[in-house]
C-alpha cells in the first residue's frame, strides 16, 4: 500500500536505496575527517545497503529509522553535518522513497561545502548522482512528485524544499528527465 507518492513501492525503494548509499558514501569522509572514531553515518548507510538487499524488513527499519542518527550540533563543520545527514536520508529510503533525493541533496551540498574553491562542486555532483543511476532507479525516481508540490513527506514544504537543498533537488528532477540519460 503507498499512502503516498512519495513513498514508492517497496520494490523501488529498495532499488534506490542502493544508489542513496552510494550518494553518502561519496562524502561520508568529510564527516570522518572531524569525527573519525564515531561509525554512525557509515552505519546507516550499511543499513540502507542491507534493505537495498533485501536483509532487513521495511517495518523493522522504519521502527528503527531515527536510531544511529547524527545530532545537528554533534559536528562544528557545515560539509560533516551534511555528509551525516545524507546518510540519514540514505536510511530513511526504507520508510519513503523520497528520502533518496534528500541522500542525494544532502551529498552534493556536503561536496559543494567541502570544497568551497570550486565552484562547480554542487553540479558536478548532481551530474555524478544522475550518471550513476541505473534505468530502473531513475523510473521509480522520475514517479516522485516535484518537490515543494506535494506535503505528504520529504519533498513537501520542509527543508528539501527550501534553500540551496531545494535548488539542489529541483536540479536533480530537471536532470532525470533528460532523455539522453539511461
Amino acid at each position: 500500500m503507498v499512502g503516498s507518492p512519495q513513498t514508492l513501492s517497496e520494490a523501488d525503494r529498495r532499488l534506490v536505496a542502493a544508489w542513496a548509499a552510494d550518494c553518502a558514501e561519496r562524502v561520508i569522509g568529510l564527516f570522518e575527517a572531524e569525527a573519525p572514531d564515531d561509525g554512525r553515518p557509515r552505519a546507516l548507510i550499511a543499513r540502507a545497503r542491507a534493505f537495498a538487499r533485501g536483509e532487513l524488513g521495511t517495518a523493522e527499519e522504519i521502527r528503527r529509522r531515527f536510531v544511529g542518527g547524527v545530532g545537528a550540533g554533534e559536528v562544528k563543520s557545515p560539509a560533516a553535518a551534511a555528509a551525516a545527514r545524507a546518510a540519514g536520508q540514505a536510511v530513511g529510503v526504507c520508510h519513503m522513497g523520497a528520502h533518496a533525493l534528500g541522500a542525494a541533496a544532502y551529498a552534493a551540498k556536503a561536496a559543494g561545502l567541502g570544497d568551497p574553491d570550486r565552484p562547480g562542486a554542487v553540479e558536478d555532483e548532481i551530474r555524478w548522482q544522475l550518471d550513476h543511476l541505473s534505468a530502473e532507479a531513475r523510473a521509480a525516481l522520475r514517479a516522485l512528485p516535484p518537490v515543494g508540490q506535494n506535503p505528504s513527506g520529504p519533498l513537501g514544504p520542509g527543508l528539501l524544499s527550501r534553500g540551496q537543498l531545494g535548488m539542489i533537488v529541483r536540479d536533480f528532477q530537471a536532470g532525470l528527465c533528460q532523455s539522453n540519460r539511461s
